[in-house]
């Protein structure tokens, strides 16, 4: 089974192992666990952006007076 060394500074591996211990893992199944959730994490949202954008236009002819976050006025702050 393929496994990988990371390296931590003090701090960090300070951080990591009360992280850890606050989930009721050891250290190598929280680290394992929290690569495997952000996998699935990128994947949920590649999938819902996907959806997102096959129904964008269905949307849009439903709701014509709703404005897209990027194109209001108060940019980024508006999403």
């Amino acid at each position: 089974m393929p496994s990988l060394n990371v390296s931590f500074s003090d701090e960090e591996m300070e951080g990591v192992r009360a992280a850890a211990a606050a989930e009721g893992k050891s250290l190598k199944q929280y680290l394992h666990d929290l690569g495997v959730r952000e996998m699935h994490r990128k994947r949920f949202v590649a999938g819902a952006t996907a959806w997102a954008d096959k129904l964008r236009g269905e949307f849009d002819e439903a709701f014509p007076e709703e404005i897209p976050p990027a194109q209001r006025g108060d940019g980024a702050a508006a999403a």
